[in-house]
């Protein structure tokens, strides 16, 4: 058992903290309060290799672990997890393309995605089907060479801006039984977009229904058979929450740092913050549950790149864990901050901003409990 990273990882954590110091944080405020998508700097890390960081090379790819990618979306998140966890998506989308489609189907969309020229989103929660996904209504009907959609996708990431939505969609009866993946591609008569959300954080990526109104989409877009489309979903969900508990390390470690200068600078009663015994025991708090959210993410990671059978319950262990330890370290460093930590002058806000939604996406920290249960309770 060894937890020293290897020189490549950290050569890999090098380039993306020097990444996400240069062409992220110097710019994530104005992001979020102009919600503005960084196409420039998201492109400029796709040709650094983070567009597709487990994506075969062959196909463009950078074809690394998932261990190597919970370290580099750490140090992305550090600067900005509203990008980073964009990126996470984007990653999420093309790996399945890459795993589960054809040669002609990566040759079709993954070089382009691989320089970020095409974004990517991920289409699986509906208005009515959330933590129930495997109840999606999204229709599509076999018409010839064609399947017919009919439907709505809600809180989709890239929303009207993606070329590329991988979509899971309802070939058959009800239940995960009847779900199949279909690509389907910017401008596909049929397909519309709803307004963009107004959010509370994760400003700098748009989030916008996907609607689906006699959307005809070719059959050689599905990826997999008929029926295989919740499997893959549901694979692409156990790197996903991988990723979104790595961004909630990395923004929480960046509060835990600011927390500590402010600690070490501000003086109040003749005395520095630093000082105060019971602040001390809030800091070293913070700075233990990160490090032991951080273990479980890297255990996790590690279990999916061996195949373990039961890497599906560590990713739902480590998700629950880390983003529940990001949240509460980096409102912890809020309320050290004190009123300054409330304005936007400082980072900590829009952080706190950002990682309360990964207590929501990737399924909620409730359906981890429900997954870690059933696994728990199986006879």
């Amino acid at each position: 058992m060894d937890f020293t990273l290897s020189d490549d990882q950290i050569a890999f954590q090098d380039l993306a903290r020097g990444f996400a110091e240069a062409e992220m944080k110097p710019h994530a405020a104005e992001w979020d309060d102009g919600s503005i998508f960084p196409v420039d700097a998201l492109r400029k890390g796709a040709a650094l290799g983070f567009a597709g960081i487990y994506v075969q090379q062959k196909h463009g790819g950078t074809e690394l672990s998932r261990h190597d990618a919970a370290i580099i979306f750490e140090e992305l998140s550090s600067a900005c997890p509203s990008t980073a966890a964009y990126v996470s998506i984007h990653n999420m989308a093309s790996w399945m393309i890459d795993r589960f489609g054809d040669e002609q189907q990566r040759s079709r969309w993954l070089p382009k995605l691989m320089t970020m020229e095409h974004f990517a989103s991920y289409c699986l929660t509906e208005p009515g089907a959330g933590s129930d996904a495997a109840s999606l209504q999204t229709k599509a009907v076999r018409d010839g060479d064609d399947y017919v959609l009919n439907g709505t996708k809600a809180f989709i990431s890239g929303g009207s801006t993606s070329d590329v939505y991988v979509c899971m969609v309802r070939t058959g009866d009800d239940g995960p039984g009847g779900i199949s993946c279909l690509v389907v591609e910017k401008g596909t008569p049929g397909l519309s977009f709803g307004k963009r959300e107004k959010k509370m954080g994760w400003n700098s990526q748009p989030t916008a229904a996907v609607v689906f109104q006699d959307c005809r989409v070719p059959v050689a877009n599905r990826i997999g058979a008929e029926g295989e489309g919740f499997k893959i979903a549901m694979a692409g969900l156990d790197g996903g929450r991988i990723n979104i508990a790595a961004c909630s390390l990395g923004g929480a470690r960046a509060c835990l740092d600011a927390a500590r200068a402010y600690m070490l600078d501000r003086q109040q009663f003749g005395q520095r913050l630093a000082d105060f015994q019971a602040l001390q025991f809030r800091l070293a708090d913070m700075a233990t549950e990160l490090e032991a959210a951080r273990l479980m993410v890297h255990r996790a990671a590690c279990a999916l790149d061996a195949g373990d059978p039961d890497a599906t319950v560590s990713c739902a262990m480590a998700k629950r864990f880390a983003t529940d330890v990001g949240f509460q370290v980096a409102n912890e460093a809020l309320q050290l901050h004190g009123g300054y930590g409330y304005i936007r002058e400082y980072p900590i806000e829009r952080i706190v901003r950002d990682l309360r939604v990964h207590q929501i996406l990737e399924g909620t920290n409730e359906v981890m409990r429900v997954i870690i249960s059933r696994a728990l309770l199986q006879e």
